[in-house]
């Protein structure tokens, strides 16, 4: 154990170098992460709510612009395989796991926006820099609990209005225990309804498309940290 604890320390520090890092961490650190149950110790399973919520979907929606330039880049982690699980089975396991990636990401990519780091109003990417803004993140989180073994159909990139009335992205997990939120602004894994946020419009698990999930009008662009 304490060997792997310093190999995914070795990790964490190579994802800050770039997207070397990136791979390393991909290939080592998040393996490990299942059996390290003290990472996770802040928040457990039973903690969440007993009664499941979903969000309910309500027709097609118009995909954020730069989803789609990040689609023609990252091919693999916009397709949709129909035959994968919907929805995640949250055992201990692979509860641990997802409060792990999500607390390590958090911890280890530096909130920037993409005018100040790369001067464009909104780029979708993997973060290969160390840093980027909130969609950054959940797609990282993402790439990760999918080399993990959690199904990506189950995880579904989503655009809200924050507390600041501003788009934002999150990471939605569709779970047998309800719809839950990983974010880069708590490294609290919430059910839907607890984060405050009004819910807009998420990828669809049936195709590379959007579909809508509120009343509300859509933000052009997710580009605050």
């Amino acid at each position: 154990m304490r060997i792997a604890i310093s190999k995914f320390h070795d990790a964490v520090h190579a994802l800050k170098r770039g997207i070397g890092g990136l791979g390393l961490l991909s290939g080592l650190a998040v393996a490990s992460l299942a059996a390290m149950p003290n990472l996770a110790s802040a928040q457990t399973l039973a903690s969440l709510p007993s009664v499941a919520s979903t969000i309910s979907t309500t027709g097609a929606a118009r995909p954020i612009s730069a989803w789609v330039t990040f689609c023609e880049t990252y091919a693999s982690e916009c397709a949709v395989n129909v035959s994968e699980p919907a929805t995640i089975s949250l055992t201990p396991g692979v509860w641990n796991t997802i409060v792990s990636v999500n607390r390590r990401v958090n911890k280890s990519i530096r909130a920037v926006t993409d005018m100040d780091q790369l001067g464009m109003a909104d780029r979708w990417d993997l973060a290969e820099s160390g840093a980027g803004d909130c969609e950054d993140f959940q797609l990282l989180k993402r790439k990760l609990l999918a080399e993990a073994g959690l199904p990506r159909r189950a995880m579904r990139m989503t655009v809200v209005i924050d507390e600041k009335g501003e788009g934002h992205a999150v990471l939605t997990l569709i779970t047998d225990r309800g719809d839950l939120i990983l974010d880069n602004k708590t490294n609290s894994v919430l059910p839907w309804r607890q984060t405050g946020y009004t819910f807009i419009k998420r990828e669809s698990q049936n195709a590379m498309a959007w579909v809508s999930l509120g009343r509300a009008a859509s933000p052009v662009t997710t580009a605050n940290r």
